[in-house]
C-alpha cells in the first residue's frame, strides 16, 4: 500500500448520511473489511497487496447509527474573533489585529467565559482598562454569548474535498 494514499482523509457518514467524522484510508479499509461501513465514493482508485486489491475510499457510510451529543465549543481566541466577526464590540471597527477584553475584569471576579469575553481593538481595550464598560462610559454593540452547538464544526475549519460536498448539508448545491 502506498503510504501517502493510506493517510489520505476519508469522510465518514453516519447511517443517515450525516457527516460524522474524518478518518484515513487505512482506517476506512478496516471498517469496510469488518462490514461496519459501506463504500459510497471511491475517488482514489485501488490499493494493492500481494494477494488482494482494495478500493481507496473517499467517502464511507457506517452501517449502524452513531448517536453523538452536541458539545459546547471551548472558548478560544480565534472563535471569539469569529463570533464577533473581527469587529471591536465597543467602537465597531473591523480589524485583524484584535485583542480579547473581559467585560467584567478578571481581577473583579469576571470569569473567562463566552458571556464575559469580547473582541476589542487595542485603543478601546486600553481606554476601558480594568473597568466595566459602564464605568468607562462605553457600550457593547452586542451582548456576548456562547455560540450555539454545531455538529458540523469539525468540518468548517478544514478544506473539503470535491467528492464530499454532496454530503455537506450547509454547502449550496448548484
Amino acid at each position: 500500500m502506498s503510504n501517502t494514499v493510506t493517510v489520505a482523509p476519508v469522510l465518514v457518514l453516519n447511517q443517515n448520511y450525516e457527516p460524522l467524522n474524518v478518518c484515513n484510508v487505512r482506517r476506512a479499509i478496516v471498517l469496510l473489511g469488518r462490514e461496519k461501513a459501506e463504500l459510497l465514493v471511491n475517488g482514489r482508485g485501488e490499493l494493492h497487496s500481494p494477494r488482494q486489491s482494495f478500493p481507496a475510499p473517499s467517502v464511507i457510510r457506517l452501517t449502524y447509527m452513531v448517536r453523538r451529543p452536541l458539545l459546547q465549543r471551548r472558548l478560544s481566541r480565534r472563535d471569539v474573533f469569529v463570533r464577533d466577526k473581527y469587529m471591536c464590540q465597543y467602537c465597531g471597527k473591523e480589524s485583524r489585529t484584535m485583542t480579547l477584553d473581559h467585560v467584567v475584569p478578571r481581577f473583579r471576579d469576571g470569569g473567562h467565559a463566552w458571556d464575559n469575553v469580547v473582541a476589542a481593538c487595542i485603543p478601546c481595550n486600553h481606554r476601558k482598562a480594568g473597568r466595566t464598560p459602564k464605568e468607562a462610559g462605553m457600550r457593547l454593540l452586542h451582548e456576548p454569548q456562547a455560540p450555539r452547538p454545531n455538529p458540523y464544526y469539525l468540518f468548517q475549519a478544514r478544506s473539503l474535498q470535491d467528492e464530499w460536498l454532496q454530503f455537506m448539508p450547509w454547502m449550496k448545491r448548484s
